[in-house]
């Protein structure tokens, strides 16, 4: 009785690691194909989102030399499987080798049974002597970079003398210039306009200068003028009174002598003033007085 319960419960044990392994759950079959099986071994799980939804049932060498994974994959897992979805054969320094599955869209058909696809492998230790020979490619260029001939050290030597220049005497007009003697001749040049304008304006604008000279000149031409235009007045008065008045010619005649030695000394004024302007003032010329 002690062996029957025994075996009893073995086979019972067995049955039950059987069932969790779901040896008898209804399954479908699906094949990935890869460059080579390293690493994957019979009963290897099938992942979706970490959680195993299949098994590797046995590998077999196709005849084009490829590696064929059979695994069995659960009907009730199987929906997570679709016809967009991707399978990868992940290899690792360390630690096993994995078969996973994505389904980015779930809304697509489902992966009809028996379906062989492609298995997209990432290797790791392949990846190494890459890695190692873009790291040696990189050391290489960094050292001719800081070499001491290298184009980086030779910018640098000239920002250093740049900057140099920027720091000395004329600032920016050294940097600029090359040398403080060409930059002390900028400097000089500005210092010499500064001077001649300085001059040309106390000659212009300043006391007794062009500007007060001309200003005195036409307050006098002002002036003459405005007898020039009384006594024009004056000659037009007796001009209507001698039209208005035949008879009394002899006075009128006389009348007018006197007014035309007056228009005579007036313009001789105006003339003299408007020459003292032209003399003082280069900028008019030609100045021309109508009398009416």
């Amino acid at each position: 009785m002690l062996l029957v319960l025994i075996t009893t419960l073995v086979c019972s044990f067995l049955l039950y690691v059987m069932y969790a392994r779901g040896v008898f759950d209804s399954t479908q079959q699906l094949v990935l194909v890869a460059d080579n099986s390293e690493g994957v071994i019979v009963g290897m799980d099938l992942t979706f989102s970490g959680f195993p939804i299949g098994r590797v049932r046995r590998i077999e060498l196709a005849a084009d030399g490829k590696a064929r994974m059979v695994i069995d994959v659960p009907r009730k897992d199987a929906h997570w499987l679709r016809t967009s979805s991707i399978f990868t054969l992940e290899r690792g320094m360390v630690g096993e080798t994995r078969i996973r599955a994505f389904s980015g869209i779930l809304t697509d058909p489902p992966l009809p049974e028996n379906s062989e696809r492609v298995v997209l492998s990432g290797d790791i230790n392949a990846e190494i002597p890459r890695i190692v020979s873009s790291a040696r490619t990189l050391l290489e260029n960094l050292e001719n970079m800081t070499g001491p001939e290298s184009s980086l050290n030779t910018s640098l030597g000239h920002l250093q003398t740049v900057t140099q220049r920027l720091s000395g005497r004329y600032g920016v007009l050294t940097g600029v210039l090359g040398n403080e003697e060409q930059a002390k001749k900028i400097i000089d040049t500005l210092d010499r306009a500064n001077a001649l304008l300085a001059k040309t304006d106390q000659r212009i604008y300043g006391a007794n200068g062009v500007m007060d000279g001309t200003q005195a000149a036409v307050t006098q031409l002002t002036a003459v003028l405005t007898d020039a235009r009384a006594s024009l007045k004056k000659v037009d008065a007796v001009l209507m009174e001698a039209q208005a008045v035949g008879a009394n010619a002899r006075v009128a005649s006389a009348d007018l002598g006197a007014l035309r030695a007056e228009v005579e000394i007036s313009l001789r004024k105006v003339t003299q003033l408007v020459d003292e302007v032209n003399r003082k003032w280069p900028f008019a010329r030609d100045t021309e007085i109508k009398l009416p």
